[in-house]
């Protein structure tokens, strides 16, 4: 087995990928390392002297590997998906990413470097975008969808813990993170208290006070809506802000993303929510807002 990490910690190196040492049969890295980040290292001759030492496990440090990768899980026994995700023939991290692209209108994004957790999940490797900065999430994308950037590490391929070995299933070089889960990772989450404070990316900076003050208006409006209304609430909603869009104050997909999260915290089931949302934006944009925003 030592042989196989020392291999499997080589060829992430190969690959420029930046590896440390995992303590042996475990997720967390070695004792003495707390600076991983900073130490993780592509040199054969350090890497080769590590793991001769014990079978460790390989850490691959994302932000310095240049890697975003989606962690796609899978749920414990007994456990259930939350009403927003409670769907037929959604059962694990997987098939959220699944409805996620169906909704985005957008294909699978499987053609990359892809591993099997030791769990039976799935990592699905990206290069990170050049021109911005992601960090860790922890269900943003949606139930048991998790990433790893900046400050976040994965097990690397033939790490072994007590649920089974890390395999790679496909080895192609990453591909580049598609362009709508950038924008959805960067895009201001709505908090759980159902008050939308989210600060605005760099990447919004145009967006204009008044247009900000209408979209935490309608997300606010979706929250606060009563059971049984809230369906014609968010489509509403939706309308208005594809004004907004259409006459060039809001990105779609800002607004977009807002809805979705709110209507997650109002419990409206994913499939109509998303027909619903776009629906709505797409008549909003038949009708620009004419006044300055």
């Amino acid at each position: 087995m030592q042989t196989t990490l020392i291999r499997h910690a080589l060829a992430a190196a190969a690959r420029g990928w930046h590896v440390f040492p995992l303590t042996p049969s475990d997720k967390r890295p070695l004792r003495g390392f707390t600076d991983w980040e900073r130490h993780a290292t592509t040199d054969p001759d350090r890497i080769h002297a590590m793991w001769t030492r014990a079978p460790f496990n390989v850490g691959i440090a994302c932000g310095p590997s240049g890697l975003v990768v989606l962690d796609l899980d899978r749920p414990h026994p007994g456990e259930s998906p939350p009403p927003a995700w409670n769907l037929p023939g959604v059962h694990e991290g997987a098939d959220v990413l699944a409805a996620l692209c169906e909704q985005a209108g957008q294909p699978l994004p499987l053609e990359t470097f892809t591993v099997r957790t030791g769990r039976g999940g799935t990592h699905l490797y990206f290069a990170a975008p050049p021109d911005v900065v992601l960090g860790n999430t922890a269900g943003r994308l949606g139930w048991k969808i998790d990433t790893r950037a900046r400050g976040g590490y994965v097990v690397g391929p033939g790490s072994v813990v007590s649920h089974g070995t890390y395999e790679v299933l496909h080895a192609p070089n990453p591909a580049p993170l598609p362009t709508w889960l950038t924008e959805r990772l960067t895009t201001p989450a709505v908090p759980k208290t159902g008050t939308f404070t989210g600060a605005v990316p760099a990447a919004y900076g145009d967006v204009s006070a008044y247009t900000l003050a209408a979209l935490r208006g309608e997300v606010e409006t979706v929250l606060s809506a009563a059971t049984g209304s809230r369906n014609n609430t968010l489509n509403a909603a939706a309308f208005r802000l594809g004004r907004l869009v259409a006459a060039g104050y809001l990105p779609r997909h800002l607004a977009e993303a807002c809805l979705h999260h709110a209507a997650e915290l109002a419990s409206l089931g994913f499939r109509e929510t998303a027909a619903t949302i776009r629906s709505g934006l797409d008549a909003g944009q038949r009708h620009p807002r004419r006044a300055a925003a």
